[in-house]
């Protein structure tokens, strides 16, 4: 059986409510895969905007009840943070397969492109000591409404995504695959996120489209994930001008 870990930070934890990314994945995996396969993690939760915290489990009404919550995915966390969980969570939970999208969160608050490359070296390093096969399928950093706004922040960000392309090129292995996705070219921040960073329901399906091409492409599994796809059942609120607060409550 396939196994799958999602990992990431806000954009993959999704909030209370939301399908996310992770669920329209699995939706298409259902449907495509013809192969047995669950997801897999140690946290279950979406994040609760509310209380400030990751304790909800309100999917939408129509979400299927045999999609698994399972990822390790937290609100505020980058590569910084999941570097040192990441061999327990491989060893207690043994996924073949990690989907990771990070990075906003470390470029946004912690660590400058080089040292964020370098916790992508520790956190390849980690998974694979406890699982030497484990495939790492990774999503450059999507570009939010702050590295439109902060130059800076926006040169950095392209920065580190060229250093991403170098050190998956690097560490790549035929024993353990580190592969890139493609990220979604018509992502567009009006319309696919809330609040210029973190996606609607139209950015769910083109964030799961963008692994589901790869996972396709470069592995065989499911199909490419259609445009029809995308736009099905994505009506997003979008945002209004710029976010006003870019802090951990705002991710």
């Amino acid at each position: 059986m396939l196994r799958f870990m999602c990992v990431g930070d806000s954009q993959t934890i999704g909030s209370a409510g939301e399908h996310t990314w992770r669920y329209r994945l699995w939706e298409h995996l259902r449907d495509t895969l013809d192969a047995p396969f669950r997801f897999v993690g140690p946290r279950e939760t979406l994040y609760d905007t509310a209380q400030d915290a990751p304790v909800s489990l309100e999917y939408p009404p129509d979400t299927a009840a045999a999609f698994p919550r399972a990822h390790l995915a937290g609100w505020g966390e980058g590569w910084l943070h999941m570097a040192p969980l990441i061999r327990e969570a491989v060893t207690a939970h043994r996924p073949g397969v990690l989907l990771v999208s990070l990075g906003l969160i470390d470029l946004g608050f912690y660590t400058d492109a080089g040292q964020t490359a370098a916790n992508v070296r520790a956190f390849v390093t980690e998974a694979r000591a406890a699982n030497p096969r484990v495939r790492f399928l990774i999503l450059p950093v999507i570009p939010n409404v702050r590295a439109q706004t902060d130059t800076p922040f926006g040169a950095e960000l392209a920065h580190f995504n060229e250093l991403l392309a170098k050190t998956a090129a690097d560490l790549d292995t035929p024993r353990s695959p580190v592969l890139l996705a493609e990220p979604p070219t018509d992502y567009d921040l009006a319309t696919d996120t809330h609040d210029g960073t973190h996606p609607g329901a139209s950015g769910a399906h083109k964030l799961a489209a963008a692994f589901a091409r790869a996972l396709h492409e470069e592995w065989g599994w499911g199909e490419s994930y259609e445009s029809a796809e995308e736009s099905r059942g994505a009506g997003s609120t979008g945002y209004s001008g710029h976010a006003e607060h870019w802090g951990h409550s705002g991710w």
